[in-house]
């Protein structure tokens, strides 16, 4: 099977402690959803694209949350990741954006509109689709408004390289709760979570 796949020497190496590494993850992108907009770390080796394909932390959240009940669509197809990810995970390809259950936008500036990827329903919301974005930064980009649950009043962030569209049709999922898309934004080791129930306005 592995042959099949990728040969040992050039597959993607995964957590160096699956259980242990894939726990840390989970409990970081558990808290950045829980705690919109603020920065979590997911500080545990995992190899990350020497050309900056997938940050350390994408790749970390990929192994943690994939499975092989979870439909994948890659924005840009890289082998090697696709293929560490089949070998690691067992997760399948969606051959289309709206049947995944995760995506991953490796070009945040230039990534589809959201009404490519699926929002649920109001029956079964959770059928909605999980973005993990990479972004250029973290800060330094145009100043977002977030909030709603999880966030005490208003809490501003600014991650660079997403699109002005991007926040204005996320803005307009606001009114479909609980239906729309989970959306991590990755940066590094870093990430910050932006679930459906957070309200986002551009300042």
């Amino acid at each position: 099977m592995i042959g099949k796949l990728a040969s040992l020497g050039t597959l993607v190496r995964g957590f160096d402690d699956p259980v242990h590494d894939a726990q840390i993850s989970f409990r970081v992108l558990l808290d950045v959803l829980a705690r919109p907009g603020t920065i979590g770390a997911i500080d545990v080796n995992v190899a990350d694209d020497a050309h900056g394909a997938w940050p350390a932390a994408v790749f970390a959240a990929m192994l943690t949350l994939f499975d092989f009940s979870t439909p994948v669509w890659f924005q840009q197809r890289d082998e090697a990741l696709v293929q560490a990810i089949r070998f690691h995970t067992g997760a399948p390809l969606a051959e289309q954006s709206a049947h995944a259950a995760f995506v991953y936008i490796e070009n945040a500036s230039d990534m589809p509109s959201l009404e490519a990827f699926s929002h649920g329903t109001p029956e079964a919301p959770q059928n909605s689709a999980t973005l993990l974005i990479r972004v250029a930064a973290l800060e330094g980009g145009r100043p977002i408004a977030l909030s709603g649950p999880g966030i005490p009043s208003v809490l501003d962030i600014a991650p660079l390289g997403l699109a002005d569209s991007f926040w204005r049709e996320r803005a307009l999922l606001d009114a479909q709760a609980p239906c729309g898309v989970d959306c991590y934004l990755f940066c590094g080791r870093s990430v910050i979570g932006i679930p459906r129930t957070t309200r986002v306005e551009l300042n």
